[in-house]
């Protein structure tokens, strides 16, 4: 990459803070209007793909079962065409196969988590923003017949007017993503960094820090992804106490920790992320995977 794509590319960049309902500020870069079109047309290329396949499948089905597998196929063809995008997004990554190869995911504008309504919103939006007019403009008889000619024209205009939306706000939002509540971003890296508990500690009084003990099942309600949020949380560069408190009052409740005496937050912290780094460890070690507080149970590797 040139000096000066590189430049262009730094100036293209858009960072967001979005506040989780525990008060956590977490920042996201925005994903590029470039990136998302190219996982669109990535998303269109396999749904395609799909749909030839299923076609050449319900030919040969019909010709062997008669009207079944026709009634089967079009059942087939109406459920992927309509629920692709929303099915791989109301999925924990947010991500469709397109998005996932750009690197891109959809998330909650507000810090909650992505909600099924939310995408079947972003994504029912999508039929007036570009498929009707995309009918309306190709084969303006396919919904009414008599069409006048002039309705061309209307809908290369509403194709227009839509596809330029992203460009006139400051988060590159879509019609979909304005209805819906939802951000589109550079997907964050889940993985476990160095560890912050292996760091020298700067020695700030002669006073020993608290110790703190959790047990397995308290460590078990949180995986990598929380792990990551709150290593942000205690890294120098991105310390803030106010949160530091608000996120600690949150793990402790959800722990059901019962404090003996006056709690230091970041001592809390440090020890809890300690004790779910090592558990976490533990558990990759015998092939389970914990992505999540919201996962049932870890997955184990193959």
């Amino acid at each position: 990459m040139t000096a000066a794509a590189a430049a262009l590319r730094r100036r293209d960049t858009v960072v967001r803070e979005v506040v989780t309902p525990e008060g956590v500020p977490l920042r996201f870069e925005l994903a590029r209007i470039g990136d998302r079109a190219v996982a669109f047309a990535l998303d269109c290329a396999l749904l395609l793909t799909l749909c030839i396949g299923l076609f050449v499948v319900t030919v040969f089905s019909t010709l062997l079962t008669r009207g079944l597998g026709l009634a089967l196929g079009l059942l087939a063809f109406f459920l992927l065409r309509s629920f692709y995008f929303t099915w791989f997004e109301c999925r924990a990554t947010g991500a469709t196969p397109g998005k996932r190869a750009v690197g891109l995911r959809v998330i909650d504008a507000h810090g909650g988590m992505l909600t099924p309504e939310a995408v079947f919103t972003r994504n029912f939006m999508r039929e007036i923003e570009l498929f009707v007019p995309l009918v309306a403009f190709l084969a303006p008889e396919a919904l009414l017949p008599d069409v006048p000619g002039w309705a061309r024209a209307l809908a290369l205009l509403w194709l227009f007017l839509f596809a330029l939306l992203p460009f006139f706000n400051r988060d590159r939002l879509r019609v979909g993503d304005l209805v819906a509540g939802t951000l589109v971003v550079k997907a964050p890296k889940a993985h476990l960094r160095e560890d912050l508990a292996a760091a020298p500690k700067p020695v700030t009084g002669a006073r020993p820090a608290p110790q703190y003990a959790f047990t397995s099942e308290q460590l078990d309600l949180y995986g990598i992804r929380e792990l990551g949020v709150l290593e942000g949380l205690l890294r120098p560069e991105g310390r803030n106490y106010a949160a530091l408190d608000a996120v600690a009052a949150k793990i402790q409740a959800k722990i059901g920790w019962r404090a003996t005496g006056p709690t230091d937050s970041e001592a809390f912290l440090q020890a809890f992320y300690t004790a779910q780094r090592a558990r976490l460890e533990q558990r990759l070690l015998l092939g389970e995977r914990r992505e999540s507080k919201r996962a049932e149970r870890p997955t184990r590797k193959p």
